[in-house]
């Protein structure tokens, strides 16, 4: 019976594609004690070159939609607030 898809952690591709980047030992080598295809290594190291700067940026997206999410339920809880007023201004219970 087959064995089903493996799946590696970020932290192991990173390293193996970090071993192939340095270059102490061939792909083959680093393949097999990662027991992992040659083709998925080369992928691996692909994807650190491409996108390893992305480790670099700063954080400040992240910050901007921490900032906005945090003006939305603001603008959320002044709006229940008035629902509840208008509501008990109509008679009706909240």
């Amino acid at each position: 019976m087959p064995r089903g898809r493996r799946k590696f952690t970020a932290q192991t591709k990173f390293k193996a594609a970090l071993d192939l980047i340095q270059g102490k030992r061939s792909a083959s080598e680093i393949a097999r004690s990662y027991q992992v295809h040659p083709n998925s290594l080369a992928l691996w190291k692909d994807t650190l070159l491409k996108r390893g700067h992305e480790l670099f940026e700063s954080s400040a997206p992240a910050e901007q939609h921490v900032k906005q999410i945090a003006e939305l339920e603001q603008l959320l809880g002044r709006k229940e607030v008035e629902l509840a007023l208008l509501k008990n201004f109509l008679g009706r219970t909240v």
